[in-house]
């Protein structure tokens, strides 16, 4: 069940909140080949599962991009947002991938509010500290600072 907050007054109060761990998905050849076809990346360490048994992990992997871009839904898991207006995507800071994501493999977001901070027309600016564990490993998949507005 994710933290509810309400308001630009209550999304100030969560700078330098942990909120936890969201649910673990497993990543399935089924999720690269699909994220393959909308993206177009079609390298063979994705796609190619007979190549990649002979390649440097033995298995395919995942699209760094991919596991990226479930920072939102697994957010969700973890913050709803009511009582504003609109929420925008701002950007990404420093986005690293420190481990590879083997299919077969579970990947699950860690995430705090690094900081807020007021923007221009009322509104306020989340950012987001994303690390994506990777289960049974010391290296997180990724690592990134998400940053959002919200405004009334």
């Amino acid at each position: 069940m994710p933290l509810t907050v309400d308001g630009i007054p209550e999304i100030l109060a969560l700078d330098g909140r942990d909120l936890g761990h969201s649910d673990w998905k497993e990543i399935t050849q089924e999720l690269i080949d699909a994220y393959a076809d909308v993206s177009g990346d079609h390298q063979w360490i994705h796609t190619d599962v007979e190549r990649a048994a002979s390649g440097p992990y033995g298995r395919t992997i995942a699209h760094g991009y991919m596991v990226l871009s479930w920072g939102i839904p697994m957010f969700a898991e973890l913050l709803r947002v009511e009582g504003v207006g609109r929420a925008l995507n701002y950007g990404l800071d420093r986005v690293r991938y420190p481990a590879p994501v083997p299919v077969g493999s579970r990947v699950r977001l860690h995430a705090a509010v690094a900081g807020v901070k007021e923007v221009a027309r009322g509104g306020v600016e989340m950012a987001r500290a994303f690390t994506f564990e990777l289960e049974e490993s010391e290296k997180p998949a990724c690592v990134a600072r998400s940053l959002t507005h919200f405004y009334p």
